[in-house]
């Protein structure tokens, strides 16, 4: 009798347990992430006919957004049937959140959040809509990603480095002028590679930092290239979202300047260099063609993704020469990128920050992971000090 008892207890106990279990799988499964492509099913932007780009500033800015405008009207060209929705200066903050959310509201499944400062209201509205791919261009998502979200970028600092080869061989008085807007990684890896590119043809050259803490302030910008010219600088550059009065103003005083973002050449016919420039056709459409075929979730798109030379089709890109580029410093940049490509990098040791100590040893060539934790400090040949936060 007591044997039977046991055991009708024991039965009793297994199945309390598998119920138990049975219940904490159901109620993990509906309070998920986000919404998953496992056991919700939802796939996130799906058989989406509408997809939305935001941009931070004008579409005819001659740099970051005319860049990104121009990639979007690339997906429409490759769906003709998906309506494009787009939004120009949209500023980072609340009003970003709002702005997507109405273009989802009206039936998009796929956005596109273009500046860096939209990663927190992207983030925002992707955890609110989870059947909705967010990816977000340029920033890093930091701990656990949603399935329905992601980051993408060029590694900008690889033709940025070229171009500095051209800037250094074309000046006469050894001083190069950067603009820049804030001191994120980005930023900072951009001024030391366009120095060290500089630097490879000719090595007592020095580049004069200005910041003006805003991404396109047309005002801040002229001030900017006036001081970099009063102090000697023949060939200026920029990390701007708005390109047109910097290298406007270079024209005029008979300067020489590299642009970025976008071609801007027409703006300065005798004193462009050369640039770098985005072509985000190819990313934005397979991004698009990804997330329509349902393969989002899991995808290269879902996380931080980062292509540069030696791991893809890089869609930041030389711009063209100007006549003052030789074909002698032509091929010497072509050399460069054929090694970045390979074995080498902007970065391989010995590198020096601006206090003489070493960031980078002799015979080291970093990977991007390490390129991205050492860039926080200029590097020796450059002159300005980063702003303190």
């Amino acid at each position: 009798m007591r044997r039977r008892w046991i055991a009708a207890a024991l039965l009793a106990l297994l199945a309390l347990v598998a119920a138990a279990c049975g219940s904490n799988t159901t109620s993990s499964s509906e309070s998920g992430s986000g919404g998953t492509s496992g056991a919700s099913g939802v796939q996130p932007g799906k058989d989406s006919k509408k997809v939305g780009f935001i941009f931070v500033g004008p579409k005819d800015d001659y740099g970051y957004n005319q860049a990104a405008y121009e990639g979007s009207q690339a997906v429409q060209k490759a769906f003709p049937d998906m309506e494009v929705l787009t939004a120009e200066n949209v500023p980072e903050d609340d009003n970003a959140t709002r702005i997507m959310q109405s273009m989802i509201d009206d039936g998009a499944k796929i956005i596109f959040a273009t500046s860096y400062g939209h990663l927190d209201p992207a983030m925002k509205i992707a955890e609110e809509n989870p059947d909705v791919v967010v990816v977000q261009q340029g920033n890093f998502i930091k701990g656990t990603i949603l399935p329905n979200t992601g980051t993408y970028f060029g590694t900008v600092y690889e033709p940025v480095y070229l171009a500095g080869i051209a800037a250094g061989a074309s000046t006469k008085t050894n001083k190069l002028g950067y603009v820049y807007a804030f001191p994120i990684p980005q930023t900072i890896a951009n001024i030391n590679a366009f120095t060290l590119g500089a630097q490879s043809v000719n090595p007592g050259v020095e580049v004069i930092t200005v910041n003006t803490s805003n991404w396109c302030d047309p005002g801040k910008q002229a001030d900017a290239a006036a001081s970099l010219f009063s102090q000697g600088v023949d060939v200026i550059t920029q990390h701007q979202d708005c390109t047109g009065t910097i290298t406007k103003a270079a024209e005029a005083q008979g300067k020489m300047v590299v642009g970025y973002h976008a071609d801007a050449s027409s703006l300065a016919p005798k004193g462009w260099v050369t640039g770098s420039e985005w072509k985000w056709d190819d990313m934005y459409t397979d991004i698009v063609k990804t997330s329509v075929a349902g393969g989002f979730t899991g995808s290269k798109y879902n996380a931080n993704y980062r292509v540069g030379y030696k791991t893809g089709e890089n869609p930041f890109i030389q711009s063209k020469y100007g006549s003052m580029v030789t074909p002698e410093i032509q091929a010497k940049i072509a050399a460069a990128k054929q090694d970045i490509s390979t074995t080498g990098s902007p970065f391989a040791g010995p590198v020096y920050a601006q206090d003489g100590t070493v960031l980078v040893a002799a015979g080291t060539v970093p990977d991007y992971a390490q390129i991205e934790e050492f860039n926080t400090v200029f590097v020796k040949g450059v002159v300005g000090d980063i702003p303190k936060s």
